[in-house]
């Protein structure tokens, strides 16, 4: 039996609302099988209110999160990363710092639901939207069997989640 537990990191530019919910949704989801965080490559210190609607839906503490960078991640002393997911198409497309010990990297693009217009009800169904894709990308994840977790195994699966009609 397999007791480790992979580290998973979300980016995004801001890091006020997708990777904050794939945070909370692979902490939940995963059954202590993830240890998820979540930066952004320029925090803007806030979350997202309907972001927070979203999360508290999954019961992960709030109080836990926080719009941070990544940089807090790339130093020596930080937790060693097994996966560095980006969850929108700007950070993808950055340089990113030096992840210690090499993660498997994926992308999957999701549009950003804090910057949807129109009615506080049309945002809150964008933001639900985004939430769910989130969420099945995050029950394929978290169901994955074990031997394919380690990295060279998990390339193509993960990688495909990002491709259309993944």
């Amino acid at each position: 039996m397999n007791d480790k537990v992979y580290n998973v990191l979300f980016l995004c530019t801001s890091n006020t609302a997708r990777s904050l919910m794939a945070e909370a949704l692979l902490s939940t989801m995963g059954h202590g099988k993830f240890r998820a965080y979540s930066a952004g490559s320029a925090p803007t210190g806030k979350i997202h209110p309907l972001a927070v609607e979203q999360i508290k839906t999954t019961e992960y503490p709030i109080a836990q999160l926080r719009s941070k960078s990544w940089d807090e991640f790339a130093n020596p002393d930080a937790p060693h990363m097994d996966f560095i997911i980006t969850v929108c198409a700007d950070t993808a497309e950055e340089a990113c710092p030096y992840w210690p010990g090499h993660p498997l990297t994926a992308h999957w693009t999701f549009e950003d639901p804090s910057k949807a217009g129109g009615t506080e009800e049309e945002q809150k169904k964008i933001f639900h939207k985004i939430f769910r894709d989130i969420m099945a990308n995050m029950h394929y994840f978290v169901n994955l069997p074990t031997h394919l977790l380690e990295k060279n195994a998990l390339h193509d699966e993960i990688k495909a989640l990002g491709e259309p009609n993944a």
